[in-house]
């Protein structure tokens, strides 16, 4: 089929193109565009062989009659998962610790080039389900806790794969429990809805996203992936939504004509119950034609707005995507302490490298976005071959105490690399979940055979195989983490170094927040690395040993103990979310976070100064707040600054009048880098719905009245950054 080159006026052209598809196609092959084009046991059989769901892209939609290519489906939140040398880029939520939305940007369009280098048209990399406890097992594959942060950074990404293919959005919505995901229903209010945990979504489909793929879990009593409230009333109406709803995968609905009915446009990636039921349900007059008309129209228009042909294989790990991949690594490390100028190690003849992770690959989970770089360079390796010819660096796996102590003893510093792997936290699936869905899947035709109990047994550890990684399940067994301590015996490994080299440094790896309340006190250094894809141990190594001033800053909130955050249950079948997790949720209780949400230190010194605030109006009416300010770094060295605008209410004028609103909140953000002693004036903008609450009586966010506070801070519990205060009238806004 022939793309249309990348115009404007692409989408207007892409639509006529599917409207005159449409025309063209039989009932049966309009059909046939709403399901996956791999039958179920073709894809069983597949799964044998081999570890299909790393080997090939997932097609749907072709129509080889029409010429139409169909869609092509490969997943990577840190990078193409197929194996063939893709670049590996840190997760996701390392990513999110940057705070540069230009970064994310090319990093999007780099993937997305390389998944065309396999032929697939479809990413769907692009997760923004909110982080609301740091126990969810795939905390490692959003950006972080805070609706804005999560706005910025999703459209970023959406934004430079759109350039290249479907950029898919997931995982709508309220997805953040993973063990319970096939079973929970979630129940959250409008106001929770619109206010926290669907704005970032809202955002990526107004960046252009191509696709949404809906969740397995179920919000206000309906699932997801059949949920009319969500698909529909929000997504397409309210939103305007222009392209289609996809679903997870295998499982991704429950009953073919509710899930058509409600604004599913397309099952993934097998013809399963769509492709059991829809043509009755359609002759019956169950499932409108204009329905099927209205999908096959969003996977047409979708597919065909993709501009260009192919790049060549040759793009996969090329020397701009390493690179890049090296420079997302360093700006995603974030010096969490740095007690009496620990770091940079600028001064040393010997290091100690300790700890188990130093010396082996650790990119993130081993579910469906496993990825197969080329090479991976570890934090051994990196600081290996970093250090110069007068420095030594020797290592020691920290399995034997003592030896690490005396290991450590006799060096000058001491680097002790500890924290999660894919054995920790990532993807689940148990067998009891597929069992309890299959027996719920409609009977007829192939379905009964699913009802065998001696069938499915081995079919459901087959298809975690197809979603997982490796010969069999016992890789993907992880799931949820209910401890947020290192395991006892790290604690104990960073006790031990601590006290024989009083410069320790500990490098923590990760998904997600840590509690180190039993031994953050006795370490100088701490720095977060997290998942940090191939080039990871180059940007250690540049950051550790002072080559580049650390300027990551966290994107969630790394608590004191686990009682400050809410309540988290992987096993749950109901919860309740409400407007209260995170930072909001410490500063509500009046609770200080160990690493408050934003925080983060560098080499180097700024100083913001000149705030000032302009209130932007169109068509007379206030439409955002434009904050301008001097930054100017006052260290020694380079480096960045991210200027973080946080947002107080105005009080409730009188006693118990209005509602509950957070005590402070992230309005903004810009990522500066500034040589020493250099300035520059940077400008943040503050859209009118950022400050806005949503009001269930009006079925719309209304700005409050009176005086909001705009501060900067270098973290949200920063109060000593200038502040400036606007005076809003109240304000009910569009949509």
């Amino acid at each position: 089929m022939t793309r249309p080159p990348a115009t404007p006026s692409t989408h207007d052209t892409a639509h006529q193109q599917a409207q005159d598809l449409l025309a063209r196609l039989t009932l049966d092959e309009k059909l046939a565009m709403l399901d996956g084009d791999t039958g179920f046991w073709e894809g069983i059989r597949e799964t044998v062989r081999g570890d299909a769901y790393h080997r090939r892209s997932w097609p749907a939609g072709q129509v080889p009659r029409l010429g139409i290519r169909g869609l092509h489906f490969v997943d990577g939140p840190r990078g193409v998962v197929l194996d063939g040398g893709a670049t590996t880029f840190p997760a996701p939520i390392g990513r999110g610790a940057s705070w540069d939305a230009d970064l994310e940007r090319r990093v999007g369009e780099a993937i997305a080039r390389e998944a065309r280098s396999f032929g697939a048209n479809l990413w769907g990399g692009v997760c923004v389900n909110l982080l609301r406890h740091p126990g969810w097992g795939r905390a490692q594959e959003t950006y972080g806790e805070d609706p804005v942060h999560l706005a910025v950074m999703g459209s970023a990404a959406v934004t430079g794969a759109q350039r290249h293919l479907v950029a898919c959005v997931k995982h709508f919505a309220l997805n953040s429990i993973e063990n319970a995901r096939f079973r929970v229903d979630v129940t959250a209010s409008p106001r929770v809805l619109h206010e926290v945990y669907l704005p970032h979504f809202r955002a990526c489909v107004e960046a252009g996203a191509g696709a949404v793929m809906s969740a397995y879990n179920s919000v206000n009593g309906q699932w997801c992936g059949q949920n009319e409230m969500l698909l529909t009333d929000i997504l397409k109406r309210r939103w305007g939504f222009t392209g289609f709803v996809l679903t997870d995968f295998v499982f991704g609905l429950r009953d073919a004509g509710t899930a058509v009915r409600a604004g599913q446009d397309l099952e993934m990636p097998f013809r399963l119950l769509l492709a059991a039921d829809l043509a009755g349900l359609v002759a019956a007059g169950q499932v409108p034609l204009q329905r099927v008309d209205d999908a096959v129209l969003r996977l047409l228009g979708a597919q065909l707005a993709v501009p260009g042909d192919d790049p060549p294989p040759e793009v996969r790990g090329c020397a701009e995507h390493v690179g890049l991949a090296r420079e997302a690594a360093t700006e995603s490390i974030v010096l969490l302490a740095n007690r009496d100028c620990a770091l940079p190690l600028t001064d040393v003849g010997s290091i100690a490298v300790l700890g188990r992770l130093a010396v082996v690959p650790n990119l993130g989970d081993h579910g469906s976005s496993d990825t197969r770089p080329a090479h991976v360079v570890t934090p051994l390796a990196g600081l290996a071959a970093a250090v110069g010819d007068g420095v030594r660096v020797r290592y020691g796996s920290g399995d034997d105490q003592q030896a690490a102590a005396v290991l450590a003893a006799q060096v000058d510093a001491a680097v002790v690399v500890v924290g999660l792997d894919w054995r920790d936290e990532g993807e689940h699936i148990e067998t009891a979940d597929l069992d309890w869905l299959a027996r719920r899947l409609p009977a007829p035709g192939p379905f009964q055979r699913l009802r065998l109990a001696r069938v499915w047994d081995g079919l459901s550890g087959l298809l975690a195989r197809l979603l997982g990684h490796g010969p069999g399940l016992p890789d993907f067994h992880a799931g949820d983490r209910t401890m947020l301590r290192l395991d006892p015996r790290d604690e104990a490994l960073v006790r031990t170094v601590a006290a024989a080299n009083p410069r320790t440094v500990v490098v923590l790896m990760g998904g997600g927040a840590l509690v180190t309340e039993a031994w953050r006190h006795q370490v100088p250094a701490i720095v977060l690395l997290g998942y940090p894809g191939q080039e990871g141990g180059h940007a250690l190594a540049d950051v550790l040993l002072g080559r580049v001033s650390p300027s990551g800053r966290l994107p969630f909130t790394m608590p004191v103990e686990h009682g400050h955050l809410p309540p988290f249950d992987p096993t749950a079948r109901q919860v309740t979310y409400d407007l209260w997790h995170g930072y909001r949720l410490l500063a509500r209780d009046g609770n200080t976070a160990a690493f408050p949400f934003g925080h983060g230190l560098s080499y180097t010194t700024f100083e913001t100064s000149e705030l000032r605030a302009t209130l932007e109006q169109v068509d007379g009416v206030p439409a955002a707040v434009r904050l301008t300010a001097t930054v100017t770094n006052t260290g020694a060295c380079d480096g960045a600054e991210v200027v973080q605008v946080y947002a107080e209410p105005p009080a409730w004028r009188g006693p118990g009048v209005g509602p509950q609103r957070p005590a402070r909140w992230l309005a903004g953000f810009t990522r500066v880098p500034l040589a020493a002693g250099e300035c520059a004036q940077v400008s943040v903008e503050v859209p009118m719905h950022r400050l806005a609450w949503f009001d269930e009586a009006s079925d719309a966010f209304t700005v409050q009245p009176g005086g909001h506070v705009l501060r900067v801070g270098r973290d949200v519990e920063d109060s000593t950054g200038a502040a400036v205060v606007v005076d809003l009238p109240e304000q009910r806004l569009e949509g």
